[in-house]
């Protein structure tokens, strides 16, 4: 018996995401609940989000992702290894997604898993199929976040059909040239399950999401930055060195509350945050690598910045870890 070659670290090697075509705005959602867009706009900071048609799968929306990224990491899907998705909106828990999307993406017959941990989904699947690398499991693999969350939506639900929306974002990882070019962090994660009732499907004929503003917003303004600060100290970094901040984007209040208590404990002033929320919704799983794509298609985020991601959401579950940008 023995243990398969090690590497130093994993690495980011490509990005990609992908949004339905059809946009929602807050006038639009006027026509059907009580609200107007100021409420919107101050509550969680939305202006528009994206809603996929019925005839697109989740699965759909996680091939298209995958295949941006590994365009963008010029990468050979025949070479994966495996293909993780984070997702928590599928339709019925068997078949997974991650099998249909290795077929999907040109990657048949390779080790495919989906991972729950909804809003902080991406990040636990990155922290998992960079721990792959690192111990010689796989050597690349494909990391998705991707939700369908339309479908779990009652739309008469002004607490909730004003937040989420549908989107799949999307790294190829693979293992680190040397020891000094490590590009994917320690993770930094855990639970809180004594506040599963905060964000949950309903029980009952329903079957839609429902969730407890107010105390998913306390506990992530209090909670999120010290997991945020672990990932750091683990990676060795101190808060001054990000260059980059992507939390979930859950609302853009929270995001404002995370960027700001950083500060406090020595994060720059020019740190850019993401705020991809405002013209995308809160997407979950995809919410993270979809933000940094558009980050760096704006320009805003460049190849070697230090990135600290940051997810947390239903369970209730959090993870982050420092990652540098491709």
């Amino acid at each position: 018996m023995r243990l398969p070659d090690t590497t130093a670290g994993a690495r980011i090697l490509g990005i990609g995401s992908i949004q339905p075509d059809h946009v929602v705005t807050n006038a639009d959602l006027e026509k059907r609940v009580e609200t107007d867009d100021a409420w919107i706009r101050s509550r969680v900071g939305i202006a528009e989000r994206r809603i996929a048609d019925a005839e697109t799968s989740l699965p759909d929306l996680a091939v298209e992702a995958g295949k941006a990224a590994l365009k963008d990491a010029a990468f050979d899907p025949a070479e994966l290894d495996a293909v993780v998705v984070a997702t928590c909106t599928m339709p019925n828990p068997i078949p997974n997604a991650a099998a249909q999307v290795a077929t999907g993406v040109g990657a048949a017959g390779v080790a495919a898993f989906d991972v729950n941990a909804a809003c902080a989904g991406f990040c636990y699947g990155l922290g998992v199929a960079a721990d792959m690398v690192r111990a010689g499991t796989a050597r690349h693999v494909l990391v998705i976040g991707a939700e369908k969350l339309s479908d779990w939506i009652d739309w008469d639900d002004r607490s909730t059909c004003i937040i989420f929306a549908d989107a799949a974002g999307a790294a190829v990882v693979g293992p680190a040239a040397t020891g000094d070019e490590v590009g994917v962090g320690p993770v930094a994660w855990g639970s809180a399950g004594d506040r599963a009732d905060a964000i949950r499907i309903l029980g009952d004929t329903t079957n839609k999401l429902h969730q407890e503003g107010q105390a998913v917003f306390r506990w992530a303004t209090t909670a999120v930055a010290p997991v945020a600060l672990d990932a750091v100290e683990r990676a060795g970094l101190t808060p001054a060195d990000v260059d980059v901040l992507i939390p979930h984007q859950a609302n853009l209040r929270i995001v404002e509350a995370i960027a700001k208590k950083l500060r406090q404990k020595g994060a720059r002033e020019d740190m850019v945050v993401a705020d991809d929320i405002v013209h995308s919704g809160n997407t979950s799983s995809a919410s993270i690598p979809m933000a940094l794509d558009h980050m760096r298609a704006a320009g805003r985020v460049r190849s070697g910045d230090v990135l600290l991601l940051v997810g947390f959401g239903a369970g209730l579950s959090y993870a982050g870890q420092v990652v540098v940008c491709p």
